[in-house]
């Protein structure tokens, strides 16, 4: 039995000096891994509200370049049309012109119209008996003399 309390005292300080630094071991690892779990779910975190931040300023962005593009659409629509609408208020006041110098040509054609003249020739007809006239005037009036 004497070899027993050696034997006793030596797995004592064996024991001893073993598990003090397997208990310092444990205590410093679960501090070291709930900082490490902190750090990476305040990355996280940050990550998700600067990624929020960014959406956002995207969006705005967006939002600003489409209504200046369809603003600057409008404008060329609503010149367009204005354009469009004043042409053709111009189309219809030379096409009202030119129906209102045919109807005024067809009265003269049918006031003037008789039995003497042909249609197709009328003013023609006329002119050549406004010079018959004339010379038969003329004539006379050398007779005269």
């Amino acid at each position: 039995m004497m070899n027993s309390p050696p034997l006793t005292e030596t797995r004592a300080q064996i024991g001893s000096t073993e598990r003090p630094p397997r208990r310092a071991a444990r205590r410093s690892v679960v501090p070291f891994i709930c900082l490490w779990l902190l750090l990476i779910g305040a990355g996280v975190a940050g990550t998700v509200w600067y990624t929020g931040q960014q959406r956002e300023q995207v969006s705005a962005q967006l939002q600003r370049q489409t209504a200046s593009q369809i603003a600057a659409m409008q404008q060329d629509y609503r010149a367009r049309l204005d354009k469009l609408e004043s042409d053709y208020a111009a189309q219809m006041t030379q096409l009202s012109s030119k129906v209102e110098a045919l109807n005024e040509l067809l009265t003269f054609t049918q006031d003037n119209a008789s039995d003497k003249t042909d249609n197709s020739n009328k003013l023609y007809t006329q002119i050549s008996e406004l010079k018959k006239q004339l010379e038969q005037l003329k004539k006379e009036l050398d007779v005269l003399k």
